[in-house]
């Protein structure tokens, strides 16, 4: 190969070139100035020798990688000869390597062959900028080339900067959340609730995931608060997310199962109330609008947070109740979006009359379990109460108002103006059964002196 055909190979390389590329093209030139004797044919007395020129045998094909890999390109040539093999990144006009030598000064760039046959490109630590078209070049007369593409595919990431934190706002407010990621394929960013439960975009729509940069809520409601998941996926594993709470804060409320409670003498009682509020509220019970009422002997109080966790549980159990504990009591819940209260009367009832018996007091409080039905209930609805006898009446669905004792006590049938029931006594029953065991043993007792 003559010094015009070499130098033809390395016009047709420098062309679209920058100048700094042109810098590192002379040291190639240096590299390149072999003298080919023999490359396009020799003479042997009178007869003249054609070598026949490279050619490619395989295709460089796509390659897809995953960043952070290494990957080698191949580009395999036939009758190479004295010709020579040049690698070049196209999309950035920058050779890469020529014959044996690497012209770029990236480190992480080498080149090696088979025995003149297959030059590999080898690529370590892949970036995605190591992306694009790349190009295997033989320098004869003219310029052979064949192309191969580098696909570089990177996993997800969240970017938290770009995206939302934790949130706290006003019930009835609207809400934007955003969630921003890089990748390559650019990923897909879907929303989900931590709990499974539906996205409530709007009064009318509820979702079970929505799919975009930004999720808008209109209008939220108590019910929408909890954690909310921003997923970003690309197909290139693994895919990631990002928790973000969102708080609704709202004054308190209150819920009373029964504002009036019905309770014997010496027995113990359980008023109950159910608050909601964020941020969680200050729960307390005072007497007729007294102070507050502290743990003791006489009271014991309970709090407990329920599902969700904006929901509390208040219960104040009042022990031996005596004549003074007879009246009105609050329960009350505080919190810095305001504050609110509800009342609940206890008054005194009588417990029902018993059969004679053991003097044990398990009989009594089971009947007066069945009491609890009736005498502390209005229209039929029953009471709430939890007495210290391991049982719990049932619920009634409807709240009672103060001003309905009256007229439920006339409406009652059996029990006269203190709401004492009118129970059937059961020594009648009780006296017939002993007469009736009497006379049967009378007739036996007869029936064996005749037989003897």
């Amino acid at each position: 190969m003559n010094n015009s055909a070499m130098f033809k190979f390395l016009g047709a390389t420098i062309c679209g070139i920058t100048m700094t590329s042109r810098t590192i093209f002379l040291a190639a030139c240096v590299l390149l100035q072999i003298v080919d004797i023999g490359a396009a044919g020799f003479t042997t007395g009178n007869e003249l020798t054609t070598v026949p020129e490279p050619e490619f045998v395989d295709e460089i094909g796509n390659k897809t990688v995953p960043a952070g890999r290494n990957i080698k390109l191949a580009c395999s040539v036939k009758d190479l000869g004295s010709y020579k093999v040049a690698w070049m990144l196209f999309d950035k006009s920058a050779i890469l390597t020529v014959h044996n030598h690497v012209i770029t000064r990236n480190p992480r760039i080498s080149v090696t062959h088979d025995k003149h046959r297959t030059w590999y490109l080898h690529i370590n630590n892949v970036h995605e900028d190591d992306k694009g078209k790349y190009m295997c070049q033989i320098n004869t007369a003219t310029a052979k080339t064949q192309y191969g593409y580098l696909n570089v595919v990177v996993p997800p990431n969240i970017d938290d900067s770009q995206s939302s934190s934790d949130a706290i706002v006003r019930e009835n407010a609207n809400v934007t959340l955003s969630c921003k990621a890089t990748g390559s394929p650019t990923p897909i960013i879907r929303w989900k609730r931590d709990d499974n439960e539906k996205i409530a975009i709007n009064r009318s729509l509820e979702i079970s995931e929505w799919e975009g940069e930004t999720l808008e809520i209109t209008r939220i409601s108590r019910l929408g608060m909890g954690a909310y998941l921003c997923i970003a996926s690309n197909g290139v594993p693994p895919a990631v997310s990002k928790q973000i709470k969102v708080s609704v804060d709202f004054s308190p409320m209150l819920w009373i199962p029964h504002q009036l409670v019905g309770a014997p003498l010496g027995f113990a009682v359980t008023l109950e109330c159910y608050s909601e509020a964020h941020p969680t509220s200050l729960n307390y019970w005072t007497r007729d609008g007294g102070p507050m009422i502290h743990e003791s002997k006489k009271y014991k109080m309970t709090s407990v947070a329920e599902k969700p966790a904006y929901k509390t549980h208040m219960t104040l159990t009042i022990y031996d109740l005596a004549p003074l504990d007879y009246g009105s009591y609050k329960c009350v819940a505080k919190n810095p979006r305001g504050d609110t209260d509800g009342t609940i009367r206890l008054y005194m009832s009588t417990p029902p009359s018993t059969s004679p018996g053991p003097l044990t007091t398990e009989p009594l409080r089971k009947g007066w379990d069945v009491l609890t039905e009736l005498n502390n209930s209005i229209d039929g609805y029953p009471s709430s109460l939890t007495f210290h006898n391991g049982k719990t009446s049932k619920t009634g669905k409807s709240q009672l108002n103060l001003n309905e004792v009256d007229k439920s006590e006339r409406k009652s049938n059996n029990g006269d103006r203190n709401g004492n029931y009118k129970w059937t006594s059961d020594n009648g029953g009780a006296v017939s059964l002993s007469r009736v065991t009497s006379g049967l043993l009378t007739v036996t007792f007869i029936s064996t002196w005749i037989i003897r």
